[in-house]
């Protein structure tokens, strides 16, 4: 009986353990699972000006900022103000404006190129508190052959501002604040009915000099955060040591 019963001590002294730490285990594992279902954060918009250029009847999002960029002659390219995420949410600038209807007036002249511009100052969605945006418009630049397209865009839109970094801030003195700030990311964007159907490829990287995209960091970290969250890691390990505890003081209460 005394051997029955130090069995049926020892036997129920390796279930307490057991049957005590499983709230504690069921806690943490709950708190994984909160950790885990806790997405990353929702990636910064900024207010800024994109720079596109006419492929066709189509803006597509340029692959080289504007201070890098040499259009060639009969090129149009152009520039819009809106609150985005990134090149993937920008916004292309609206309208249908090719060279003909552009520079159809600006006769050719040798060891000059014409280029068209439109320019695209937004909505009011887009317009900074406080100021009113100016209507879109178009210009023709002639500039000599091997003039950028800043070059062009300050022969037809000055005042232009730029930051430090070389970031294009404003056009024609629009916003007379602000480069590239960030905004609410709960600010809808895409602030027209264009938006769905903007055709933007994936911006290049900022050493090249492009100066329109503040979403890419100089370290070329992601604003939105891809894969499992740090959270989640440490949620893992303290799971992890806190259940390998609970083993080895069970295993030591048996022994």
């Amino acid at each position: 009986m005394t051997g029955r019963r130090r069995g049926a001590a020892r036997g129920s002294a390796a279930v307490t353990p057991g049957g005590a730490l499983s709230p504690v285990l069921v806690s943490l594992g709950a708190l994984l699972l909160l950790l885990g279902s806790s997405g990353p954060a929702h990636a910064a918009a900024y207010r800024y000006w994109s720079f596109w250029e006419r492929d066709g009847s189509a803006w597509a999002y340029a692959t080289q900022g504007p201070s890098t960029a040499r259009p060639a002659d009969g090129e149009v390219q152009g520039f819009r103000f809106s609150v985005s995420r990134d090149s993937s949410d920008a916004v292309r600038p609206r309208g249908s404006a090719d060279f003909a209807s552009v520079c159809g007036d600006t006769a050719a002249r040798g060891g000059q190129k014409r280029v068209a511009l439109v320019i695209d100052f937004g909505t009011a969605a887009d317009a900074p508190e406080g100021e009113t945006h100016p209507k879109a418009r178009t210009a023709c630049a002639r500039v000599p052959d091997d003039a950028t397209t800043a070059e062009a865009l300050a022969s037809v839109a000055k005042p232009l501002r730029y930051d430090t970094n070389a970031l294009l801030c404003a056009i024609g003195g629009y916003p007379v604040r602000g480069c590239g700030e960030a905004v609410d990311s709960g600010a809808d964007t895409g602030t027209d009915s264009e938006s769905a159907s903007a055709s933007a490829s994936p911006s290049a990287s900022g050493s090249d000099g492009r100066a329109d995209d503040p979403s890419s960091s100089a370290d070329g970290a992601t604003q939105e955060g891809e894969g499992p969250t740090v959270g989640l890691f440490v949620g893992v390990g303290a799971v992890a040591v806190l259940g390998g505890a609970a083993v080895w003081r069970a295993r030591r209460r048996r022994g």
